[in-house]
């Protein structure tokens, strides 16, 4: 499993996860899957989305990025609208899985991500040489 040095490991001051620590070797990767994003979501859980897009932004762009340590429901929560399959046949369930930002799509959704004066994200490395 591809681990994503530099990859903000969670949401600054809350739980949210965004990358996993070890690749699960009992029960494989869990599944990437569409999730509905109804209206009535918590407005944290909405700031998670955007601020795992904003990353997503800083760290890849517009080229195709390897699932690797990437959080599968933090990914599933975006995945079939602003983060799509980059490679066909796609296996959902693969840590080397292919995938990249749909970016008219992201725009739309997080227009404050793309925004001329965006704050950067700051890319750090808190999980250490673990494995």
């Amino acid at each position: 499993m591809l681990k994503h040095r530099g990859f903000p490991g969670r949401m600054t001051g809350t739980d949210y996860q965004f990358v996993i620590r070890r690749a699960n070797h009992k029960d494989g990767p869990t599944k990437i899957t569409r999730r509905e994003r109804f209206k009535d979501r918590k407005a944290l859980d909405r700031a998670a989305d955007t601020a795992f897009m904003a990353a997503l932004w800083a760290c890849f762009g517009e080229e195709p990025f390897e699932r690797g340590n990437l959080d599968a429901g933090r990914l599933s929560w975006l995945f079939g609208r602003e983060v799509v399959p980059a490679e066909d046949p796609f296996d959902p369930a693969s840590y080397e899985a292919l995938l990249r930002i749909d970016v008219n799509r992201a725009q739309a959704s997080f227009p404050e991500v793309f925004a001329a004066d965006a704050e950067p994200v700051a890319m750090d490395d808190d999980w250490g040489d673990e494995d």
